[in-house]
């Protein structure tokens, strides 16, 4: 069985970092590690093209680039082919499938939805993650989230999950997919060194109104925000790592949440991966 600190390592080593398509976005991330992989937000405020516009700014800068594709946010199958056709161009073979949040829909009303209109599209996606919410979601119900997870994991490579800071919710959830015969590894949210002011004028700039709703409903979360400093994950984290080394839970890697709080986040992300290798 491995150690706390060994499955922490593994956890690190295979990060995937998040990051939101704003003014020097593409600047700050010259502070990640060479040829890691990042996950760019599909943001409410803006349209799906500026997703896709820093992904390709990313990818040319040698980072390995995920781009979220919001089903709300896509107006239809035309739209769909075209995006995957220019995805493909500029190299990008990975995508994130999520619902979005937008009050004025496309054709496309869900992820399901999304998921099985590309099915039907030849494109070169290899990889493609969903989304999981271990602390459920604040528009849907939480057997519609099973049902959905089971009609969209047959299209998926692995699940993303909300950024979540309780660890017996996580392994609580993970255990309720695998039972239910889903068994797509896992990368778990986890914030990175966030300064709570910046979280919520990001959030206002962005323009994700299911962010306030989710802070209101997750009173842990609102705790974490209203104390002074920024947030420091490494609690978090390693009571991951400690529940992993327990149980074999198929989780690969953590998605940190940078809120483009890059380089501090960085910084902490280097200075755990160098001591759990002392």
């Amino acid at each position: 069985m491995t150690t706390s600190l060994q499955e922490l390592a593994r956890l690190l080593a295979a990060s995937k970092f998040e990051i939101i398509p704003l003014k020097n976005a593409a600047s700050r991330a010259r502070h990640l590690p060479h040829a890691s992989t990042v996950s760019v937000i599909a943001s409410p405020a803006k349209d799906i093209d500026a997703t896709l516009t820093m992904a390709e700014e990313l990818q040319e800068l040698g980072l390995n680039v995920i781009p979220h594709l919001a089903a709300r946010m896509i107006q239809d199958q035309v739209q769909l082919q075209k995006l995957l056709a220019r995805m493909g161009e500029a190299g990008i073979d990975q995508a994130l499938v999520i619902g979005g949040d937008t009050t004025d829909p496309g054709d496309f009303k869900d992820a399901p939805q999304l998921l099985a209109a590309m099915a039907e599209i030849s494109h070169g996606i290899s990889q493609i993650g969903i989304a999981g919410y271990p602390e459920g979601h604040p528009l849907i119900s939480d057997q519609a989230l099973r049902t959905a997870m089971a009609v969209k994991a047959p299209h998926a490579s692995y699940i993303t999950t909300q950024m979540c800071f309780d660890v017996s919710s996580i392994v609580t959830w993970i255990r309720e997919i695998r039972a239910a015969g889903i068994q797509l590894p896992v990368y778990v949210g986890i914030p990175g060194l966030v300064d709570p002011v910046r979280l919520a004028s990001i959030g206002v700039r962005i323009g994700v109104g299911a962010s306030v709703r989710y802070v209101l409903k997750n009173r842990s979360f609102l705790w974490k925000l209203l104390r002074p400093g920024p947030y420091e994950p490494s609690k978090l984290a390693h009571g991951i790592a400690e529940a992993c080394a327990a149980e074999n839970l198929g989780i690969r890697g953590f998605h940190i949440f940078t809120f483009n709080e890059i380089e501090p986040t960085v910084r902490w992300w280097r200075d755990e991966l160098d001591r759990v290798g002392e």
